[in-house]
């Protein structure tokens, strides 16, 4: 500007400034593609030098003006400036004149595009990794919403892949944890209506041979063989009164008339009610009972129930010359439990079948007949009349002749 403004006072005119503003202009450059073009009008606005030959000439726009370094020059005679001109600069690309643009302008412009560069950068791999990313958390999820399906339409066998994020992985192990259930549930079912129909199917045929064999004069119609018949009438009762206690206690729905009673007096008039029994077998009955139990809460007839399938069961199993002792007992402690125990000496339980002796319709020989070894009911409903009382009933045996077994049931007071 001072080298503007020193040219227009020596020669009054802007003549022969070309040399000078275009060596300036040959050393302003910006970036390796950009460069500044200079741009020189009088006080008029009329262009006397640009970088570009086809600019000299035209006029400013009051715009490019305003943006313009006016150039003042003192007067000698009067003391005050004058305004003789406007220089501007304004980047120039690839030939192209741009827009002028602030001092500063030029970084910022730079900045503002690096900036939606990384922007839109940022924005393609953010919505990438978000595309991904809902993919691997809904793939998880869809194969559960799929395997539900399967398990709604009644393929039970149907598992998922546990994978995923920590809450996916729960869902899965959730669903799969309940798809075992519903199987084993089902499979249940399925044993259940097989074995009731095997049991009911037993009883049912001999009264129908029977009475064929009647009515064909086969047999004679006399007591003897009606007495026949109303044991067999007996047995279906019988199975089909333990088929719905059964049901009653695994539903809960069983009624129980609940009072403190006495552990010891049940249990003393349970093994004389037995005495006889065990007598015409040759098995010997012993208790051993403190005095001091505290009184339980129960429903007196089925804990008699309980003690009459757990004797029932021992008596059966345990061979002429053998013992079946009672004890009892209290386990103090947070949760106080009384308990008592059958122990015979039998032949024993082996070790496999142990963890199914309270599963319905079971019998650990599946040789012995229904009237040696029952209906296989009996301990299924000991179970669950004691867990209806909060209680638990659990079996030892080690499986050796002789050895025996153990049936222990716990009670809350």
């Amino acid at each position: 500007m001072d080298k503007l403004s020193s040219h227009y006072q020596t020669y009054h005119s802007w003549q022969g400034v070309e040399p000078l503003l275009a060596g300036a202009g040959s050393t302003l450059l910006h970036g390796p593609r950009d460069r500044l073009a200079l741009s020189l009008a009088d006080a008029e606005g009329r262009i006397v030098f640009h970088s570009r030959a086809d600019r000299v000439g035209r006029r400013l726009s009051q715009a490019e003006q305003m943006e313009a370094l006016p150039i003042w020059v003192p007067q000698a005679a009067t003391g005050e400036e004058e305004l003789v001109g406007y220089l501007r600069v304004e980047p120039v690309r690839m030939g192209i004149s741009r827009p002028p643009s602030p001092p500063g302008g030029f970084f910022l412009d730079w900045l503002s595009r690096t900036l939606w560069l990384v922007a839109a950068v940022g924005g393609f791999f953010g919505i990438l990794f978000g595309v991904l990313t809902s993919r691997n958390l809904t793939a998880p999820l869809s194969r559960v919403a799929e395997a539900a399906r399967a398990i709604g339409a009644r393929d039970l066998s149907r598992r998922v892949q546990v994978t995923g994020s920590d809450e996916v992985r729960e869902v899965a192990q959730a669903f799969n944890e309940m798809a075992a259930g519903l199987e084993q549930a089902e499979t249940l079912r399925r044993n259940l209506v097989a074995d009731v129909a095997h049991e009911l199917r037993t009883p049912l045929s001999v009264l129908q041979g029977n009475l064929r064999a009647i009515l064909d004069d086969v047999y004679p119609l006399d007591k003897s063989e009606v007495a026949r018949l109303y044991d067999q009438t007996r047995l279906l009762g019988r199975l089909v009164n333990d088929l719905r206690e059964l049901a009653e206690a695994e539903a809960g729905q069983l009624e129980l008339n609940l009072q403190p009673i006495d552990l010891a007096k049940l249990i003393a008039d349970t093994v004389a009610t037995f005495a006889p029994v065990a007598e015409a077998e040759d098995v010997t009955l012993s208790t051993r009972i403190p005095g001091d139990l505290p009184p339980v809460p129960a429903d007196s007839a089925r804990i008699v129930q309980v003690l009459h399938n757990l004797l029932a069961n021992a008596l059966r199993h345990t061979p002429a010359g053998g013992t079946i002792s009672l004890r009892a007992g209290f386990d103090a402690g947070e949760y106080g439990r009384v308990w008592l125990a059958v122990q015979d000496t039998g032949e024993g339980i082996p070790p496999e079948h142990l963890s199914h002796v309270f599963d319905r319709f079971y019998r650990a020989d599946p040789a012995r007949s229904r009237s040696a070894g029952g209906a296989g009911l009996g301990l299924a409903i000991v179970r669950a009349i004691v867990e209806s009382h909060g209680g638990q009933v659990s079996v030892a045996s080690d499986g050796v002749p002789g050895g025996g077994s153990t049936f222990t049931v716990r009670l809350p007071i």
